[in-house]
């Protein structure tokens, strides 16, 4: 089987473009992405036909788990398919699980480095409180198609000890009976955020774009931030801009980096045992 490696901003995922849907993608994803005994990587993304849009892209956690959206993973689908040469377009929709996503690319010299994505509205809800360890931890849930906890914290040593304590605690806790990305923020001086995010399916990762629209989003619900004005997201892996409107609409916008091509030895049968014509035609 045929991939590609790609990252934004080391979330990085396997790519793989078919013209029917994988057999078993969960497995496969478990299997591909151990970073000892796979490729190594957050997931597996698969690019397909739509009857809806120009593609659609269907994203596998490395625990097998079905996302139904990544920020980081869209942003690298465009890039895919116009440094293929699949399309021409610098505009393009995406259909996932949380509905159809418009992208705007920017290529330079024949290759997309940079794309924007229209994340659509992202529903911020009231506070809430989380037990753990004796104390209570304020959250903000934040709905970007994909469930997220926010947890706006006094420091980045604070968020850096509660990352992998705290958030795995609560992707698990039953209150939230589909798991939840949590993401852990601190306000800057210069009004930035730095956020470190324990993704739900994945652990910690360098960068979640849907977490940091989910971020952006409670930061100016809670009056922390302006609406209206890009916000600069600083994750593990590098920065993210992050436009919240008055209608809560977010856009979001940052790098797409290929690594490298490959294959593996792993069957994927495909639906109609149209495997290797589909793979033969990849270039």
């Amino acid at each position: 089987m045929k991939f590609t490696k790609m990252h934004g901003l080391g979330n990085d995922y396997i790519y793989v473009y078919a013209l029917y849907e994988p057999n078993d993608p969960a497995e496969l994803s478990r299997k591909l992405s151990d970073r000892h005994f796979g490729v190594g990587s957050d997931g597996m993304i698969w690019i397909l036909p739509s009857e809806i849009a120009d593609w659609k892209m269907r994203i596998f956690n490395a625990d097998g788990s079905e996302a139904k959206m990544c920020g980081n993973g869209i942003r690298c689908v465009g890039k895919y398919l116009y440094d293929k040469g699949y399309t021409a377009k610098t505009e393009l929709t995406v259909e996932t699980i949380s509905g159809i996503r418009r992208l705007i690319l920017f290529p330079e010299a024949g290759r997309v480095g940079c794309v924007s994505v229209d994340m659509g509205r992202v529903t911020v809800f009231p506070p809430k409180t989380f037990g753990y360890a004796g104390k209570e931890y304020t959250y903000r849930g934040a709905s970007v198609g994909n469930p997220h906890a926010v947890i706006f914290t006094e420091s980045e040593e604070e968020s850096n000890n509660l990352l992998t304590t705290l958030g795995p605690v609560m992707e698990h806790d039953p209150i939230f009976p589909d798991g939840v990305n949590v993401e852990f923020v601190t306000v800057l001086e210069d009004g930035s955020l730095r956020m470190r995010v324990w993704e739900r399916g994945s652990g910690v990762t360098m960068a979640c774009g849907t977490g940091a629209c989910a971020a952006a989003a409670a930061a100016v619900r809670s009056g922390r931030v302006r609406e209206g004005r890009p916000v600069s997201v600083r994750l593990d892996g590098g920065i993210l801009q992050i436009e919240v409107s008055d209608d809560g609409t977010v856009t979001m916008k940052g790098p797409a980096v290929t690594v490298y091509e490959g294959e593996t030895e792993e069957n994927c049968v495909l639906e109609e045992n149209e495997y290797e014509q589909t793979t033969s035609a990849i270039p």
